[in-house]
């Protein structure tokens, strides 16, 4: 069994759709499809969701939302029209809409997660019904008492009964469509993943019905060394391991999403990243151990928006309990920390500047000072992570020292360095202004034919 999973511009309008259906019917392995909300149409255009979203923000400040509902309806509509389908669908999904419009808005947050699933919602409803119309038997399966959530605040993940309930759709003789992003709480309470959200929906289907293979399709024919964005024609990747796609999904590579990974990392199922407008073409595959290194550097990403807590305090080496109690004032400001490189007396905390408001800012120095008693406390903001990874990386000597140089040459400065304890990637802290110089530093020294 193959589970497959498309991306928003692979379900954007009617001929997309056609090309999913062409896909999944070449392969009678391919049994449980999961779907996003509509994409882009063009550079200009505007995804579902983010309609979705304005209609959801102004149905709170309750403005008129019928000219918004409309404009998200005739999106589908005309989905629908290009597919052969009647109009009975717009009419299902503008009821929808006006149902969820008209719904319970005391918790804003979980008020606009409602308005938004509804994009993937629809689209799989909309999908399964086309497939029905071209002879291909098919049935849209909900979220709703199948993919059981974890409650909130914690970070939304599937819980073990939604494997055991997902599990049943490997007895299927239909094609399944499933909608990605979302799933429910015991209680019956809706949330959402994290962006990219659908490629972590298609992940757990995979591990639950147990699949040979997750296919994950999007609009580009594989995977990168680097982002081809800043980097001209940059080297393509036929084969990455699950551990390499992880750490350079993490810092900006936006084709898949760094948490979909674990589902199948867990089963040892291969992922193939792959083109709807191109199917044919072999794509990557993410795999648990890779049989080809040709160079010691795999990939090359780099990702924006990050600060740091630079705490210092004079033989913080010796002082047992320093490194936990300052995570704790962390933790209860309710902000996850992604790398904490260290010195004797000093020690910085890397995390996502979007976790971060003045006041908690504010609070947390306060109290690494009051109650730590370090000497100095503060923030620093505008760094980018610029990451190099390959599991080739373990057995080649020198390699941090060519990276160092080759960052120095473009006049920045490393202002954090640290390496995880796999060996297969090495993290370069830096500000954001010398990012996109650096990322071309680093492609020139290790993928340039002169330098491999």
């Amino acid at each position: 069994m193959i589970v497959c999973k498309f991306g928003g511009t692979s379900v954007a309008n009617a001929e997309q759709i056609k090309k999913v259906f062409n896909i999944v019917k070449s392969n009678p392995e391919r049994k449980v499809v999961a779907v996003s909300a509509p994409g882009k149409r063009s550079s200009e255009d505007i995804k579902v969701t983010d309609l979705l979203i304005d209609l959801a923000e102004t149905a709170l400040l309750n403005g008129d939302v019928e000219a918004k509902i409309a404009t998200v309806v005739k999106r589908y509509d005309d989905i629908a029209a290009g597919l052969g389908l009647d109009h009975m669908m717009a009419e299902i999904i503008a009821t929808d809409l006006e149902e969820r419009v008209a719904g319970d808005k005391s918790n804003r947050d979980r008020f606009i997660d409602n308005v938004k699933a509804s994009g993937e919602d629809n689209n799989a409803k909309l999908i399964a019904a086309y497939f029905n119309s071209q002879g291909i038997p098919a049935r849209y399966v909900s979220p709703k008492g199948t993919l059981i959530l974890n409650d909130p605040p914690e970070r939304t993940f599937a819980l073990p009964e939604a494997y055991d309930n997902l599990s049943q759709l490997k007895k299927t003789e239909e094609v399944i469509i499933f909608p990605g992003f979302f799933g429910y709480t015991k209680n019956g309470v809706l949330r959402t993943f994290d962006r990219g959200g659908s490629d972590i929906t298609g992940s757990i289907l995979a591990s639950a019905v147990g699949a040979d293979l997750y296919e994950n399709f999007t609009d580009v024919d594989c995977v990168f060394s680097a982002n081809p964005k800043v980097i001209n024609n940059p080297a393509e990747i036929k084969e990455i391991t699950y551990r390499e796609m992880r750490e350079l999904s993490y810092a900006g590579f936006a084709v898949f999403h760094d948490e979909a990974l674990m589902p199948v990392y867990k089963q040892g199922i291969p992922v193939n990243i792959k083109n709807t407008n191109n199917p044919s073409a072999p794509g990557t595959r993410i795999v648990p151990v890779r049989t080809e290194q040709a160079r010691p550097v795999t990939g090359i990403s780099a990702d924006s928006g990050f600060s740091t807590l630079y705490v210092s305090k004079y033989l913080m080496n010796r002082e047992i309990g320093f490194g936990r109690k300052l995570l704790q004032i962390i933790e209860e400001e309710n902000i996850s920390y992604e790398h904490t490189p260290s010195g004797l007396d000093d020690i910085s905390v890397i995390m996502r500047s979007i976790q971060l408001t003045p006041e908690k800012e504010e609070r947390i120095v306060r109290r690494v000072k009051e109650e730590l008693h370090a000497d100095a406390a503060y923030f620093r903001h505008g760094f980018s992570m610029i990451v190099i990874v390959g599991e080739g990386m373990r057995n080649n000597t020198g390699l941090a020292a060519r990276a160092t140089t080759a960052i120095s040459s473009t006049g920045a400065n490393i202002e954090m360095i640290n390496q995880g304890s796999s060996e297969v990637s090495v993290v370069f802290g830096v500000y954001s202004q010398f990012e996109e110089q650096i990322l071309k530093a680093l492609y020139n020294e290790f993928f340039s034919p002169v330098n491999v």
